[in-house]
């Protein structure tokens, strides 16, 4: 397809990210080879047309991949950047029972939107059309034992993390655990509020478009994010200001390991200039298995502007 290298189709996407998973791909990193992600909508498709989530054939949040990294082993990192997402015509505004911070207002059905995309942009509703800002939801890379959820919790190797910030122009580092890291895309928003208070944003059916580096080395103990003007933390803990120290430790450390800055510059400049805020709502530990779509703990991101290194 037009500006891509190798094109994944919807059909190679599955729930979860696992080591097992035979690879649909294999590519050489640093190439600049420009893969092509597509993801898939059925499932918000099919709650529009039937209103139940006991009736739903496809899966929820399935990533398409994986693709195996010539060369990556583990203890070093993925740099995945985003080129380019392609929507299509449509999106998806859907209120489940019991799920996101308005379930107390929603109501105990589920509530649907299709929401048109065109060359004017996201119809939200009649009167408010805007312009799409399009994200990736759920990238990441395999554990080395059992699955790691593409719904919920966040792990320090990707998933489900719901960050605005894994738009094109932005690269996501990611852990590597197994040879080969094993690379899946899927979960692509038009457009999403900080936070997404919904849970489920305006979810759409795309292509994402990505290239991959190595770094060798590089162990991570979260993801982050390089954008034009920043670098973001993944903070993962339980409680939440366990998870707000650790994205501020890794800040620290990025700043006084990684750049040779004295202690205490790093500590003036973060309380100055570093601002925090609550990830997607997907959690950093397993859900309580009576609420399977109850995070439990918290993604929180760590903002360090680029103009301070």
């Amino acid at each position: 397809m037009n500006g891509m290298d190798h094109f994944l189709g919807k059909k190679l996407g599955r729930p979860g990210f696992r080591a097992d998973a035979e690879p649909v791909l294999r590519i050489h990193p640093g190439t600049g080879e420009r893969i092509g992600f597509e993801t898939d909508d059925a499932v918000y498709r099919e709650l529009h047309d039937h209103g139940d989530l006991a009736a739903l054939s496809a899966p929820i949040n399935p990533v398409t991949g994986p693709v195996w990294i010539e060369g990556a082993r583990p203890g070093d990192t993925l740099a995945v950047t985003i080129h380019e997402i392609r929507l299509k015509e449509c999106g998806w505004s859907q209120s489940l029972p019991g799920i996101g911070a308005l379930r107390h207002r929603m109501g105990d059905t589920v509530a649907s939107r299709r929401i048109p995309i065109d060359e004017d942009g996201v119809h939200l509703t009649d009167r408010h059309v805007v312009a799409p800002r399009p994200m990736i939801g759920c990238i990441g890379t395999a554990p080395a034992s059992g699955v790691n959820s593409t719904v919920m919790p966040t792990t320090a190797l990707g998933g489900n993390m719901d960050v605005t910030e894994a738009r094109p122009g932005s690269i996501v580092y990611l852990p590597v655990e197994v040879d080969g890291a094993l690379l899946s895309i899927g979960d692509i928003h038009a457009i999403m509020s900080e936070g997404e208070s919904s849970f489920v944003a305006i979810e759409a059916e795309g292509i994402a478009i990505v290239s991959v580096d190595l770094v060798p080395g590089l162990s991570l103990r979260a993801p982050r994010i390089e954008t034009p003007d920043e670098w973001v933390f993944v903070g993962l803990g339980d409680p939440v200001q366990e998870s707000i120290t650790r994205g501020y430790e890794d800040a620290f450390d990025f700043l006084v390991t990684t750049h040779g800055w004295e202690a205490m510059d790093a500590f003036a400049v973060m309380s100055a200039l570093v601002d925090s805020a609550l990830g997607g709502p997907t959690g950093s530990s397993e859900p309580d298995p009576l609420h399977p779509f109850a995070a439990i703990g918290a993604v929180t991101l760590h903002r360090l502007p680029k103009s301070v290194l």
